[in-house]
């Protein structure tokens, strides 16, 4: 399907795919990747209201908006899906009493989809987020400067 499983044959997820896309930058072989029938089955995650899955017929879940945004972005494909619908899922996620992002609208928030929500609000440059993150790293690019690794080329894609 274009994916990556966990093991030779099995299921591709997106938590995964992200894995060995990055893996695979860092490494310098992103040339072992069908960019076009990966960068599909990433898009294909993307459901009608407008939030993120990691496996076909999955709900979506704030934390895909980093797992497949990230690997988008690497292959250079992130306009493939419908970022504004994206970022208002990921948005009405927010507790906006409380603070925090959690996976779904209404449920609780926790630290890990709160990171994972800013961090794919900050590959879509969203204007409420202050610092861009690198995809590949998971980490603000200032962050990577300082500990002197080369960030991931700015996807030009539009």
């Amino acid at each position: 399907d274009g994916g990556f499983g966990a093991t030779p044959g099995g299921e591709s997820h997106a938590g995964q795919v992200f894995t060995c896309v990055g893996a695979l930058a860092i490494g310098g072989r992103l040339d072992y990747v069908d960019a076009d029938l990966l960068g599909w089955w990433l898009a294909e995650r993307q459901v009608k209201i407008g939030g993120l899955n990691g496996r076909p017929e999955k709900l979506p879940d704030v934390c895909y908006s980093w797992w497949v945004l990230s690997a988008l972005s690497i292959l250079g494909r992130t306009h493939w899906i419908h970022r504004a619908a994206l970022a208002r899922f990921i948005l009405r996620c927010q507790d906006e009493s409380g603070g925090g992002i959690s996976d779904r609208p209404d449920d609780e928030p926790d630290v890990y989809h709160t990171f994972f929500g800013i961090a794919g609000l900050s590959l879509m440059g969203h204007k409420g987020v202050v610092e861009p993150i690198d995809p590949v790293f998971a980490l603000p690019y200032n962050v990577l400067e300082r500990l002197g690794i080369k960030p991931w080329p700015t996807s030009t894609d539009s």
